[in-house]
Order: structure tokens, then sequence, then C-alpha cells
């Protein structure tokens, strides 16, 4: 059964991610039956397969100017589809991802999603 993780928002910040297409009722993080992994965060999709997940693990404590929205990072090809500055899971590719926003892709990507043990969890099963 697909197991889908949305995302943990912190209502402060929705003046900014609305203009963006998000909504929280209808995005988030998707497991399918199938393998695959698909990540939604307003007009932006990311897809690969679960056996590209190279690991995931939680990160913490974000400053809510580099975490809140789809973000590229300064530091690397990272990506965070990000509402709220407290927490995510950070999921690393094998295989680098293309988005919109970065067609060369990610190395990885990090969501704010509510259940982080749970989406750990699912991305670890190969």
């Amino acid at each position: 059964m697909d197991r889908r993780f949305g995302y943990a928002v912190d209502k402060r910040f929705l003046p900014v991610l609305l203009p963006l297409g998000f909504r929280s009722s209808t995005q988030g993080v998707t497991v399918t039956d199938d393998g695959a992994v698909d990540a939604t965060f307003g007009f932006l999709t990311l897809r690969t397969r679960l056996d590209n997940i190279d690991g995931a693990h939680i990160t913490r404590d974000y400053r809510w100017w580099t975490a809140i929205g789809a973000r590229l990072s300064f530091v690397d090809d990272g990506l965070t589809f990000g509402t709220n500055a407290n927490a995510g899971v950070c999921m690393h590719f094998r295989q680098r991802v293309p988005s919109a926003l970065r067609r060369k892709g990610h190395s990885a990507l990090t969501v704010t999603v509510e259940d982080l043990d749970g989406l750990v969890e699912a991305l670890s099963r190969r």
C-alpha cells in the first residue's frame, strides 16, 4: 500500500508558501508500492526510484530563510521542500535526480514532513 507523508506546516509561513502553489492537503512525499518516491511541493515534483535512495536521516533547527519554500542549497546541489524551520528528512541519492530548478539534478532532497521517523523507515526499505 502506498504511504503518503504530509508536510508539517508552520502556518506563519503560509503567506510565502501559498503563492508558490503549495497546498498541504494534496502535497507531500509518497513512497509507492511499485518502488517509486514522489515528492510534490507547489508546482514542483521530484520523482525517483526507492533503490536510488542511498540513505535518509533527520535534520533539525534550520534558519527559516534557508528552509521555507522550494530552495536550492548554496553549499551543494541539494534541494529543499520546506514548510517549517524545525525538522525534516534529508534523503541522499545514488544518482542525481533532475527537477525543474536544476536539470543536471540534485544529490539530496530535504522535506519537512510530519512523520519524520516513518519516512526514514519507509525510505530504508529496499
